[in-house]
């Protein structure tokens, strides 16, 4: 039975950040250290977008960036400078090519394929047994995501974001490629929060997402009847191509996904809750915490210990309690709050960088007849 100090479970975003982050920081050039991947067929499974100010460590190889958004609802639409932010967009294959191979050149890490059937904790060491073996790891970061239960908890409030996107080049230019539609809510909404998100690549070609914070799914011609009518009743547009598809379901709850971990398991990425409960943005979330997991490491403390609630679990938690009560709330709670406050404010107190001030300030212009009602039943649920 091979053994390893530490076993990484899933080669996608977390698992890659966290294997790199380990390989190239000298303090663990002696640990070693297995990533286990069960198909290791680098799709455009994808893509990824954060804001960010200035250069970052994925400017390399992005795909696009913009540096003005879009947000609408049926009754205005505002085009909005983001800077000193920038709107970058990643493709999963170019992630994924460039990080097998900063791995590859770590030579304290195993890179290898297979499914994993069953992670036994025995206390000290961890068995992950897959099809054809089974490995030993002091420590484990699984990133193997289980919906199951988060639904079979009534405590909090579990939500999808979920959407089906096409990438489509038109025959007439339709886009203002310099602009990003972030939430463009004027579409017809039936009872829950639907926007069209349009990340234009060239003035003919773009991605347009028809994306729902819902708590349940929908067939996928209904998705796709959607963006059919967004490109003819808002872009005019009939004349088009359709070059390629891509669909995701991203949790989004407050529901405390530590309870699964123990001092030698740790659950990271989606399955350990790193997605923003309130958005759905997880890459750029990841990055930051695979950031500050290194340290943690380094003092060798329980997995466990890793997680801390703080105020902006308790914020989200209060927009997803509305949204769960009512959903078709979003489009008010979001059109508010980008109508009376600048993206840049937004931006930041989604990054979770601003002070207890700045939170109220971005807190009062959102409609308090929700959120007073919410933080009130909470208090007493909690």
């Amino acid at each position: 039975m091979a053994t390893y100090d530490y076993i990484i479970i899933g080669a996608g975003a977390s698992g890659l950040l966290l294997a790199d982050a380990l390989g190239k920081d000298n303090f663990f050039s002696g640990k070693s250290i297995l990533l286990l991947e069960k198909n290791f067929n680098l799709q455009n499974d994808r893509t990824w977008c954060f804001w960010e100010i200035g250069q970052g460590e994925f400017d390399a190889i992005l795909h696009k960036t913009w540096d003005h958004i879009l947000v609408a609802d049926d009754q205005y639409s505002k085009r909005m400078p983001i800077t000193p932010y920038r709107y970058k967009m990643l493709r999963a294959e170019d992630f994924y090519t460039s990080y097998h191979e900063k791995i590859k050149k770590h030579s304290n890490i195993t890179f290898l394929e297979g499914t994993v059937q069953d992670i036994k904790d025995q206390g000290n060491e961890i068995l992950v047994n897959t099809e054809t073996n089974t490995f030993m790891g002091k420590k484990v970061f699984n990133s193997i995501f289980d919906y199951k239960p988060l639904l079979q908890q009534q405590k909090y409030p579990v939500l999808q974001q979920h959407f089906i996107g096409w990438f489509v080049r038109t025959t007439k230019p339709v886009f203002e490629r310099n602009q990003a539609t972030f939430m463009d809510f004027s579409i017809p909404q039936h009872g829950n929060t639907r926007f069209m998100y349009v990340l234009p690549f060239t003035e003919t070609e773009a991605l347009i997402e028809y994306t729902l914070f819902s708590e349940n799914v929908l067939s996928q011609s209904e998705y796709e009847e959607a963006i059919k009518s967004y490109l003819k009743d808002e872009l005019n547009c009939q004349d088009y191509q359709i070059l390629e598809k891509e669909k995701g379901n991203i949790p989004m709850t407050s529901y405390n996904f530590n309870d699964h971990n123990s001092k030698n398991i740790m659950h990271i990425g989606i399955a350990g809750g790193w997605a923003k409960p309130s958005s759905g943005y997880t890459f750029m979330r990841t990055h930051q915490r695979t950031k500050a997991l290194i340290p943690f490491l380094k003092k060798e403390k329980p997995l466990n210990a890793f997680f801390k609630k703080d105020r902006f679990w308790f914020y989200d938690l209060l927009l997803l309690d509305i949204l769960f009560r009512d959903n078709s709330k979003g489009r008010l709670i979001f059109g508010q709050l980008f109508k009376r406050r600048s993206p840049q404010k937004i931006f930041k107190f989604l990054d979770e960088k601003t002070t207890i001030w700045e939170d109220l300030v971005i807190i009062a212009a959102c409609p308090k007849k929700e959120f007073i009602p919410a933080f009130l039943r909470r208090i007493f649920l909690i």
